[in-house]
């Protein structure tokens, strides 16, 4: 892993423009703060009015000053801190930009989903993601006075992508990358120990009755994920509060897949290879049903074969093993028909070590060589297909859901991927049907 020493990573937050007074007396903070709060509420009253879901998502925030503590802001899924001085320098509309730059920070995870990566990497990279969304839909004004992490080559991205980029950018130039990348917009809380799930912050009141926070707070990983499912929870709230429309995209598709059930992976693929034994209406075989009326009426053809292509994607994030468990599932499924012709094969850059297995054959799909490669290109399973006349009733691709390119042709024929490895779980293929596989493994 490349080290980013404490002195880099201090380079990064030194090229900050915005920095409190530290020369301010205690009275004249509790006079500022007095203004802030007030005008924190006529920023969410904003939200409320022009967009709704940030609005009805900030409300649902405790709002604590943190002075001691926090240069900018902060969040952890209950409360809002802010620094005084910090929202004191910006208009209502910068205001609104951050509150709603702290709720989405909550709403995509990213208090729990750095894992074992570089701190302060990760967090400018979920920065990146942030503010894109919100000067893309227009929330609020980004401020004016800080040079805040916000580039559109990142749109789409997700926030372990953007990190990935960044940090092979670090590795490359170092410290002059580093410094002129811009600076943070807030503080960023984590997980710390394993704790008794609560958080060990005091807290305490101004001279004009204000909440104040003293001291950071830290949480457990159990307090976490109980903010977390609170955050799933007033997520779905503020979406049906806000009404159709006034939700961004990226939200609405969380949403969707936290409120409607997904079949794991194994189901959709049986359901896949089981939708291949209905092949068409005939006439060749008219319905009983239908003789006392004198009309022909059609019946059902079962195909007695079933006939599957399985391509498995070893560019180098999936392992044999698990391609050994896909083939397992899917001969698990085989066994229940009396007929089946599989061609299985593995590619990269190309289509390599191609086997045909039947239910006649003496042999077990599971007995299939699975071997390794790299690079990925989609495309050469389709001129494969196509250049040894192979049309398969249902294509199955195991894959990491990184094509080089295009993700195949659409128009051949019917295609599964379940996908392994993936940073996007919400991720689906242009066509045919996606399932993942890393949610349903034990």
């Amino acid at each position: 892993m490349l080290d980013f020493t404490n002195d880099v990573l201090y380079n990064v937050e030194g090229t900050k423009h915005w920095t409190p007074d530290p020369d301010i007396t205690p009275e004249q903070l509790d006079e500022m703060r007095e203004e802030v709060f007030e005008r924190i509420i006529v920023a969410r009253v904003g939200l409320l009015l022009r967009h709704p879901f940030f609005g009805n998502m900030a409300t649902r925030l405790r709002i604590l000053a943190a002075d001691d503590w926090c240069p900018t802001a902060a969040v952890d899924g209950r409360n809002l801190y802010f620094n005084t001085q910090f929202f004191n320098k910006m208009n209502n509309k910068e205001i609104e930009f951050v509150i709603a730059h702290e709720i989405l920070h909550c709403v995509f995870d990213h208090l729990g989903r750095r894992e074992g990566r570089d701190p302060k990497l990760y967090n400018i990279a979920a920065d990146y993601i942030v503010n894109n969304l919100l000067v893309r839909d227009r929330i609020g004004e980004k401020p004016s006075f800080i040079d805040c992490f916000q580039d559109f080559k990142y749109d789409k991205w997700t926030s372990e992508e953007v990190y990935d980029d960044i940090y092979e950018q670090a590795k490359q130039n170092g410290k002059e990358f580093l410094e002129q990348l811009g600076e943070m917009l807030d503080e960023h809380l984590d997980a710390e120990g394993d704790g008794d799930g609560t958080s060990d912050a005091g807290e305490t009141k101004d001279a004009n009755g204000n909440n104040v926070s003293k001291n950071k707070p830290k949480y457990s990983k159990d307090e976490m994920k109980k903010i977390k499912d609170e955050i799933k929870e007033s997520m779905i709230s503020a979406a049906q509060a806000a009404g159709a429309g006034n939700t961004p995209g990226e939200i609405s598709r969380m949403i969707k897949d936290l409120t409607e059930p997904k079949m794991n992976w194994r189901e959709i693929l049986r359901q896949q290879i089981q939708s291949t034994i209905r092949n068409d209406y005939t006439f060749s075989r008219p319905s009983r049903k239908g003789w006392h009326t004198g009309a022909i009426l059609p019946g059902m053809n079962f195909d007695e074969t079933i006939d599957l292509c399985v391509a498995i994607d070893m560019s180098g994030s999936i392992s044999n093993k698990q391609g050994q468990d896909f083939l397992g599932e899917v001969k698990g499924i085989m066994d229940e028909y009396k007929d089946y012709k599989i061609k299985v094969w593995c590619f990269d850059t190309k289509v390599y070590n191609e086997d045909d297995f039947s239910a006649d054959d003496g042999r077990e799909l599971t007995e299939y060589e699975v071997m390794g490669g790299g690079g990925t290109d989609f495309d050469v399973n389709w001129t494969y297909m196509k250049e040894q006349d192979i049309q398969p009733k249902k294509f199955l691709m195991f894959t990491d859901g990184y094509p080089f390119g295009s993700w195949g042709d659409d128009d051949y024929c019917d295609t599964v991927f379940v996908i392994h490895s993936n940073h996007d779980k919400t991720l689906e293929a242009p066509f045919g049907m996606t399932a993942h596989y890393e949610e349903n493994v034990a």
